[in-house]
Parts: structure tokens; sequence; C-alpha cells
């Protein structure tokens, strides 16, 4: 099977080869023989019902500073491809929201990865309250009484905004924290939206698993330490990715979320766990299928072609 695959990403140039998912994904496909596309979100253009995108045929390698080739710059017809990976990092902003509805006009006769009216519908810090019994006590308002409130039942609370990522603008608040009036005030001038407070988990000192599912089946998961000095374990600012296997309770947490993935289209996700609590699901631009095989583990890039590959067949 040859297949015609576009990829919607940052700039590729930009792009940490050694630990980033879209590239392994993109080198997975073209060992397969399928051809590439790349281009950025700015090169969208929906004309009528016809879905556009200026980029370039694209080859990749596996080498630092010579990663990839581009051909010349072609404007195409999106409709015409069997394959787009939508695989921008967030911010999860009316940008990305427009562009699930761009992608919307061609999906599903041409296969978007992840189904851009789920990804739509599942930010990562709100879809995954939907299973709030897997979560530890968690609120979502803009509300400084109810925000207070909700420190004094808790004590240690961690801050952040709704819609960030990778580890921006989160705050560990002791019950005591004097900053916490300055920090509300902060976040209340920097956000229209409401922001996330959840009661502090200590266990993250142990790690933050990173739970990575394919066509809701579980397939491989990486452990990341935050440094001494730090309460994220996000990679880039420090955490330390390691070996790990699953616990009973998280495979229950897998087994709880993998048929509602499944159904939905979402074929490649990262859940975020920490002791026993389910704390995201990531469903826009999920990382760490580099490191797991890294540590030995499956090689999760190889899992997503299976998969679409299947949906792919005649």
């Amino acid at each position: 099977m040859k297949l015609r695959v576009a990829v919607q990403m940052d700039p590729i140039e930009s792009i940490n080869i050694t630990g980033d998912s879209t590239f392994a994904i993109m080198l997975e496909a073209q060992s397969r023989g399928h051809d590439l596309f790349y281009y950025q979100p700015k090169g969208l253009a929906l004309k009528g019902n016809t879905l556009f995108a200026t980029g370039h045929p694209v080859t990749v390698r596996d080498e630092k500073g010579n990663h990839f080739t581009l051909g010349k710059e072609e404007r195409v017809d999106l409709g015409r491809f069997d394959v787009v990976h939508m695989r921008q990092d967030p911010p999860f902003d009316m940008n990305y929201i427009t562009i699930t509805h761009m992608l919307e006009q061609i999906h599903p006769k041409t296969l978007v990865v992840n189904d851009p009216r789920e990804v739509r519908n599942a930010p990562e810090k709100l879809y995954v309250m939907q299973y709030g019994d897997l979560m530890p006590p968690t609120l979502i308002t803009r509300d400084p009484k109810e925000l207070q409130a909700f420190r004094v039942e808790h004590g240690e609370i961690i801050l952040k905004p709704l819609y960030g990522n990778g580890g921006a603008g989160i705050f560990r608040l002791g019950g005591e924290d004097q900053n916490f009036g300055a920090l509300v005030e902060l976040f209340t001038q920097s956000f229209r939206e409401p922001f996330i407070a959840q009661r502090y988990l200590p266990e993250v000192r142990k790690g933050d698993k990173r739970i990575i599912l394919v066509d809701g089946e579980f397939a491989g998961a990486i452990n990341r330490v935050p440094a001494a000095n730090e309460n994220r374990s996000n990679m880039h600012v420090g955490g330390r990715p390691e070996p790990t296997e699953l616990t009973k309770r998280e495979r229950e947490i897998c087994e709880r979320l993998g048929p509602d993935l499944k159904a939905k289209g979402l074929i490649f996700v990262g859940i975020d766990v920490i002791g026993d609590w389910l704390t995201e699901i990531n469903v826009t631009s999920p990382t760490g299928i580099r490191e797991v095989k890294r540590f030995g583990g499956a090689d999760i890039a190889a899992l997503i072609w299976d998969a679409i590959e299947r949906k792919r067949k005649p």
C-alpha cells in the first residue's frame, strides 16, 4: 500500500529529532514507501469546499543537522491525499480551533489523524474531566473565591493555564503561600479563559508517567522524573525519562479510556498519570514515542502506521 501523506507541523528545521514524535512518524511512513508532503498551518487555504495547502514534498533522515530535504514549493489539494497528520503544537487557541474546522472539510475521505472534530472537542485539561473519578481533586474556574476555598480544602495545590502546554505557567502553591493572591491576579489579567487548580500530588517526585494508546490500545509508556529543583516533569524543562511498566491501576485506566478513544477516532493519544491519578488526556500533538523505543519498548510509530493502513484499506 502506497499512500499520499501530508504532515501539518511546526517548522521542520526547528524540531529536535532526538525526541520528536512527528519526525518518528515521518521516518516510518517513508520506510513504508509512502509519499510525504510537509506544510505549516499558515499554508492552509479553504476555497469554497476545497482545502489547499502550500508546502513541499519532503524526505527525512535520522541525522542531526541534516534531517530533511525539501522539494519545490507546491500548492496542493489536501482532499486528494490519503492521510493528513495534524501535528502542530498547541496553544489550543482560536487559530487551532479554526484549523480543525478547515480539516474537517476533508475528513474522513482523507483520514485526518487525529479526527479534527474530536480534537476540537477534547482539549486535554477539559476532556479528562469526563473521568472525574480517575482524577485528583480538580477545579476549573477564574473565580478567586472558588480558588481560595479549594486551596483551604486541599492545602498544597497546582495552578496552571487551562490551555497551556509543555509545562508552561505551572505553579505549586503551599497552603500558606502569600503569593497566592498576586498569582491569581496575574492569571486573571493574562488569560480570558478559566484556569485549573489541582490538589498537589507528592507522588510526582517519583515521576509523571506518559502512557501512549494507539487506536484505543496500550502501546507503551515512559516515566518522566522532575529535576530536583522543579515541580514539572516535562523533558524540555529538565525532566529525566526512564523506562517503566504499567501498574494494575494504570492498566485499569487504559481499559476505561481505550474504547472511548477508539470510538472517537483518536488514533494517537498520550495520557498522563501521577501515582494512581489520571491528570491529562493529550490528543492534539502527543509526544514520547522515541523515548519509549529508545528504552526498549514498542516501535509506536510502526503501530500508528499499522492502525492507519488498516483504516485506509479498500
